[in-house]
């Protein structure tokens, strides 16, 4: 007998808590924030708002499993590309006579939806040539796919709590970011169109760069999301 779907939610929503409460709040040296240049002249925005447009921050999970791995997130308003996307990328192995890249996985979940493996493979050729390539496995449009609110009220008139948080994971992830409520990281602006203010990069500075998602879900460069 298989046991109910409402068990599935629960498990999954312990272990989100077992990561929240494993994440060291955040220093404010690991957080930019920003605001694009002209938000101020919104409607219904304060002339000398300091409200952010833009946060990059560089988190940490402090566990055996995950000890040295730098976990990288951006998000804001009038970048060049609407995408949420999730890159992870391997560590090259310390002997190896290849060169460095398309060593990763990309996953897209929104606008479309795809599941890809950068590698490398050889080049057409009698030599024994390597190029860059990316193997995807799912590759769907997401434009049949439900918004999120509308997914959301579905689920809860079917009562599928699956994509809600409990209350213990909110106040897990509270305490995360609970130190740099106060203003105590200053708002740098950048240009609409652009990546986020300059300030940011130095979070991935030494990893290679952001990467930085395009339009569609095609071949991307191979640096750290």
């Amino acid at each position: 007998m298989e046991p109910p779907t409402s068990m599935y939610p629960e498990s999954l929503h312990d272990e989100q808590v077992k990561v929240f409460r494993m994440i060291p709040p955040i220093k404010p040296a690991r957080l930019v924030r920003g605001q694009f240049v002209g938000y101020q002249k919104e409607p219904g925005v304060a002339p000398n708002s300091t409200v952010e447009t833009f946060a990059a921050l560089r988190l940490e999970i402090d566990s055996w499993r995950w000890a040295g791995v730098p976990f990288l997130i951006r998000a804001g308003k009038c970048l060049p590309v609407t995408a949420t996307e999730v890159l992870v990328k391997l560590r090259q192995p310390p002997l190896t006579h290849l060169p460095p890249g398309s060593n990763y996985f990309r996953f897209r979940l929104g606008p479309d939806l795809s599941l890809s493996l950068g590698a490398r493979v050889k080049k057409p050729g009698p030599e024994l040539v390597t190029m860059e390539t990316e193997l995807s496995a799912v590759a769907e449009s997401g434009a049949n796919e439900m918004q999120a609110y509308e997914r959301l009220l579905t689920d809860a008139m079917k009562g599928d709590a699956l994509l809600f948080v409990r209350q213990n994971a909110v106040e897990a992830a509270w305490a995360i970011v609970d130190p740099i409520l106060n203003d105590v990281c200053p708002v740098h602006p950048y240009q609409p169109g652009s990546w986020g203010p300059p300030e940011a990069d130095e979070l991935a500075a030494n990893l290679g760069g952001w990467h930085n998602p395009v339009a569609k879900a095609s071949k991307t460069s191979s640096a750290p999301a």
